[in-house]
């Protein structure tokens, strides 16, 4: 047995699912990200990476020759686009925190996307779907899929592309986004075999909702961020 095949069989089993010891460090390299974004820490940029880095390879494991999971092209392919995104979000935190020449331990202050800045969403959403469906579609899942899987993963791919976006910019949406990728999400993930992180993001349901109570708060409470010097948002507004 290789080292690769080592990392990737290392686990348990729980009713006669293999639950992958990658899988279980990913998702809790995930969780903690999201509870750091949640309080506004900094760290929770370098350490969602680190987690993004991880499910990669769990999600591309049948593609390896070590797992026998179907394989999540979007899921896969959209840590990679987190690990991008989340480089701009370790960059714009730090920034609007020095800015802030403050003592506070939390980097933003949360706020509502602004009119234009929705429809930037919701028009890169719709477009985006649509082409990264096509891409999903084109190149293949592995297995004969039905055309609704690679919609589902397009949803999934863009939403948790843009939510990661909105994390990074501070705006309250992200939170809501990010329940719209759970409700495509987790059935998805159930229906391919990721059973650890289909129950996961099912109880991120709950948490989201806490967080997005908690930004809710905060961008009521706390006076606006000024934009860092050099942003695209400070020349584009």
């Amino acid at each position: 047995m290789s080292i690769i095949e080592w990392i990737y069989s290392a686990g348990v089993d729980l009713g006669g699912y293999r639950l992958s010891l990658m899988e279980v460090i990913g998702i809790g390299f995930g969780l903690a990200s999201a509870v750091g974004g949640m309080l506004r820490r900094i760290w929770a940029w370098p350490i969602g990476i680190i987690g993004n880095t991880i499910l990669f390879f769990v999600y591309i494991g049948v593609t390896l020759g070590v797992d026998d999971k179907a394989p999540l092209f979007g899921q896969s392919g959209r840590q990679i686009f987190f690990i991008m995104t989340s480089l701009y979000g370790w960059w714009r935190w730090r920034q609007v925190k020095r800015a802030r020449a403050s003592g506070d331990e939390r980097a933003i202050t949360p706020r509502w996307a602004s009119v234009a800045e929705r429809a930037g969403l919701a028009l890169t959403m719709v477009i985006g779907i649509v082409v990264v469906q096509q891409i999903f579609a084109t190149l293949g899942a592995g297995w004969p899929a039905p055309r609704w899987y690679f919609w589902a993963d397009a949803w999934i791919f863009m939403g948790s592309l843009l939510a990661t976006y909105a994390m990074a910019r501070g705006w309250n949406e992200f939170w809501l986004i990010w329940i719209g990728v759970d409700l495509v999400g987790v059935p998805l993930l159930w229906h391919s075999g990721y059973l650890p992180t289909a129950v996961l993001y099912a109880g991120y349901a709950a948490f989201v909702l806490y967080g997005f109570i908690v930004w809710l708060r905060a961008s009521r409470r706390e006076r606006p961020d000024p934009e860092p010097a050099g942003s695209a948002a400070a020349v584009g507004n």
